[in-house]
């Protein structure tokens, strides 16, 4: 196992993060398993922790298998893998329902993680954009194109893991990708992990509020 739990794949991924440290950046972590990696990659770089909140669109039936993710904002960004939708036949209608049925979860993380907080501005920043790992790309790639529309001077993707060709189509859409661990036989992110257990709602919160905490000390 490459890793022993989030924690230690976030501090691993720090370290090949410092080079960015004097771009002065702003660390965006997908909920809800990115927020520990998130967290300790912000305190290493002395980085502001923000959130983006991304969810995926399953397939009915087979959710694990993403037909696309939307993110939320004043106008959601919804991303379609269209060849996903045709091999499994869903309709638009069944597209719909599960976009919408996201959407409603992404309101319910926003009120509860964040409250009436605003997002930050982040034009001219450099953008770290940290998951716990990328098997399809679905969620990151929605991602970074709800974070391009803020005018970032630099958008970097960091993980711990991925698969290699997902790999190689997000180094065409980021500015720069950094990968600890990528396996051609890729299977689920949590092989990679000893420990890959659910990211509670209060296990967020308290990132949020050590992150903020360590930026007014």
């Amino acid at each position: 196992m490459p890793f022993h739990d989030r924690k230690d794949a976030g501090e691993r991924l720090a370290r090949a993060l410092q080079m960015f440290r004097d771009d002065r950046p702003v660390v965006i972590a997908l909920p809800r398993g990115g927020v520990p990696i998130g967290a300790e990659v912000a305190r290493a770089l002395d980085a502001p922790l923000e959130l983006l909140i991304v969810r995926k669109i399953g397939v009915p039936r087979r959710p694990e298998l993403a037909m696309g993710a939307v993110v939320d904002g004043s106008e959601p960004v919804t991303l379609r893998n269209e060849d996903v939708i045709a091999m499994a036949r869903v309709s638009e209608s069944e597209f719909a329902a599960i976009r919408d049925r996201e959407l409603a979860e992404i309101d319910r993380r926003r009120q509860r993680y964040l409250g009436q907080r605003p997002f930050p501005v982040l034009a001219d920043r450099t953008l770290i954009v940290v998951d716990d790992g990328i098997a399809t790309g679905a969620t990151i790639r929605v991602a970074i194109r709800a974070l391009r529309i803020k005018h970032p001077r630099r958008i970097v993707v960091a993980v711990p893991v991925a698969a290699p060709d997902v790999l190689r189509t997000l180094r065409g859409e980021a500015d720069d990708v950094i990968c600890l661990e990528t396996h051609e036989a890729f299977g689920a992110i949590g092989l990679y992990y000893d420990d890959f257990g659910q990211v509670p709602d209060e296990a967020v919160l308290q990132a949020l509020a050590s992150a903020r905490s360590a930026k007014r000390s």
